[in-house]
């Protein structure tokens, strides 16, 4: 698994209701949230200071989330990716709480209707899975499509959405 560079590196380790999440920030800026055994995971870098007190406003506001109190996050990041899966990760963040989209229907907001298959990837790669809600994108028939965390606990994310989505007008 690669590392993430070691400037700054603070990192604490939560509980949540699908399970351990890793938080990594450099310059109190979050870098990573990370579920355990998610697939193209990072881990806190050799010399990275654990500290579980720099985190307690995204700890917070996961809680609210998890409780069905929060539909958005408001915490400062620090994505660290190329060009495309920037473009693709500000896409995610577009989608409602409680709704879903498409692969393909991402591929067309991004610009590139055929890119399907890109921005699956970029979505794969997303560093902070629940904040930037990759867990919104479907496959075109409906189907759960892949989650880096597991369709379990996908499923999870988008039943607890839907359950305390509230619908405009």
């Amino acid at each position: 698994m690669p590392d993430v560079p070691t400037t700054l590196t603070r990192f604490t380790i939560i509980d949540s209701p699908i399970g351990p999440l890793t938080l990594m920030s450099n310059a109190g800026r979050l870098t990573n949230l990370v579920m355990h055994e998610q697939a193209h995971a990072i881990i806190p870098p050799p010399g990275g200071q654990r500290d579980d007190t720099a985190f307690d406003d995204v700890v917070a506001q996961l809680d609210e989330y998890f409780a069905g109190e929060r539909t958005g996050f408001d915490v400062p990041l620090d994505l660290t990716g190329t060009d495309f899966q920037r473009t693709v990760w500000a896409q995610l963040s577009a989608i409602p709480y409680g709704r879903t989209i498409s692969y393909g229907e991402l591929a067309r907001r991004v610009g590139n209707p055929r890119a399907a298959r890109a921005v699956g990837a970029a979505n794969g790669r997303n560093p902070v899975a629940l904040i930037v809600p990759c867990h919104r994108v479907i496959a075109g028939d409906g189907g759960l499509g892949g989650y880096g965390g597991g369709s379990d606990r996908k499923t999870l994310l988008l039943e607890l959405e839907r359950a305390h989505r509230v619908d405009a007008g």
